[in-house]
Parts: C-alpha cells; structure tokens; sequence
C-alpha cells in the first residue's frame, strides 16, 4: 500500500512540475512586456543587433538585475544605459532580469 501511495504521490508531483515548467511567472511575462524598450539594440528576444549591445538571452538573473543596478546608479557608465535604466525601479529590474534569463540559448561547437 505504501509503495502505490507513493508512485501516485510521485506522479502528481511530476505532473505539478510540469506544468510549472511550461507557465510563465507573473514575473516573467512582466518583464517580457517591460523589455519591449529595449529590443532596439538588444533584439526582440534579448540577441543583441547594436555593435555595442551584448547579448542578454540565458544569463543568469543575478548578473541581469545588478549590472542594471549599476546602470542606474552610475556605478556602471554607458552613455545609453544609464539614461535607460535610470527611469527603473526595483520591480522594473527584477522582472527585466526574470524575462532574459528564462530565454533558453543553445551554443553550438563550429564545424
């Protein structure tokens, strides 16, 4: 009896993953709107298309939500950046930083 309380505990955990991985945070979908603003040097899926704009797709949220933190105090200078992220609170960031690192990125070995 244990034994079946167990597989169908297991299943329906593994069926609440799931369905968790496929949903988007409200976090996320946040930040996918916010990001609209910045698709012009950092692409509509975070690939940057300006010479000087990196690539935000796949890094990690940590990473995102203090280099903005940066940006917007100054303590990082970009002529662009600091004007841009001046204007973000907290929540703006958090969000912007949730919608990068949830875009998945594959790299792959030249041939």
């Amino acid at each position: 009896m244990a034994r079946g309380a167990l597989a169908t505990t297991t299943a329906a955990l593994a069926l609440l993953a799931a369905g968790a991985a496929g949903a988007q945070s409200p976090a996320v979908e946040a930040g996918r709107q916010k990001a609209q603003m910045c698709a012009a040097c950092h692409g509509p899926l975070g690939l940057g298309s300006a010479p000087d704009a990196p690539h935000l797709a796949g890094q990690p949220e940590i990473y995102l939500a203090a280099q903005l933190k940066a940006f917007r105090s100054g303590v990082r200078r970009h002529e662009q950046m600091n004007v841009m992220a001046k204007a973000l609170s907290d929540e703006d960031i958090a969000a912007l930083a949730a919608w990068y690192a949830s875009l998945k990125i594959e790299v792959q070995p030249p041939r």
